[in-house]
């Protein structure tokens, strides 16, 4: 990982994950949990790796290259 990943590419989504992180990270030393600081681990490796739970982009749906040939078809009227 470089440092052009850590510092480009801030989005909302982001943000969010790192404020929440640091949210929680702050209650688990507060209260002295365990489990609260996997979580707020969790939610802050995502903000500065930008990934999400299936990776970066994991979720998002792939563009399609694909252009289909369409033909001129001509109908007849029967009577």
């Amino acid at each position: 990982m470089n440092m052009q990943t850590l510092i480009s590419n801030w989005h909302l989504m982001r943000i969010i994950r790192l404020v929440a992180g640091i949210f929680i990270a702050y209650q688990a030393i507060q209260n002295q949990e365990v489990f609260s600081g996997l979580i707020a681990a969790f939610f802050l490796f995502q903000a500065i790796t930008n990934t999400g739970c299936c990776g970066s982009n994991g979720c998002s749906v792939p563009t399609s290259t694909y252009k289909e040939k369409t033909q001129e078809v001509s109908f007849e009227e029967i009577k």
